[in-house]
């Protein structure tokens, strides 16, 4: 909860503010020593993921200031300015290092594809099968080495397929 900000003073907010960047971006995090006599453990923790949760929700949603301030109703306007400023000092670097964790799931790239349409008339099993079936070819890089990727999907595979493309999209498009 943002709102126990309120409990330090406007410099000291900028200051841990800035110092939860940091920890967003890989680098030290603000110290539980150097504010154990603001708040409890367990606030401190609550505050530590509220504040890293709303920096990363605001760069990957590029919310305008308008939008930030409103999220941070629960605090002083000093306070909100304060995260706010540091905001947008650090919005490239917060979504620099959102990128690089998404990207570091995986280090694959889809360099080129190609897909044909079939109908299987009949199988081994099936005298008269009629199926539409979907041949894809991906070119996949990965560690600078190309490799094929050739797959064959009925069309409730491909229905899934897409829609989990589709998810996968949507999630990269809050990132930018």
């Amino acid at each position: 909860m943002v709102s126990l900000l309120s409990r330090l003073p406007v410099t000291d907010c900028v200051k841990l503010c800035h110092r939860v960047v940091d920890g967003l971006c890989g680098r030290d995090p603000p110290c539980r020593a150097d504010y154990s006599s603001t708040w409890s453990l367990e606030e401190w923790l609550e505050l530590l993921n509220s504040l890293t949760a709303f920096f990363r929700l605001a760069v990957g949603n590029n919310s305008s200031d308008e939008v930030v301030l409103a999220g941070l109703s629960g605090v002083g306007s000093s306070h909100a300015e304060a995260v706010l400023s540091v905001l947008r000092a650090r919005r490239e670097e917060i979504r620099r290092a959102l990128l690089d964790r998404t990207n570091s799931i995986s280090s694959a790239t889809l360099q080129d594809f190609d897909w044909q349409l079939k109908l299987a008339l009949s199988s081994d099993k099936i005298s008269s099968l009629h199926t539409p079936l979907l041949s894809l070819n991906l070119d996949v890089r990965e560690n600078m080495a190309l490799r094929s990727v050739t797959m064959e999907m009925n069309r409730e595979e491909l229905n899934t397929l897409i829609s989990s493309l589709e998810a996968a999209n949507k999630v990269v498009l809050q990132l930018k």
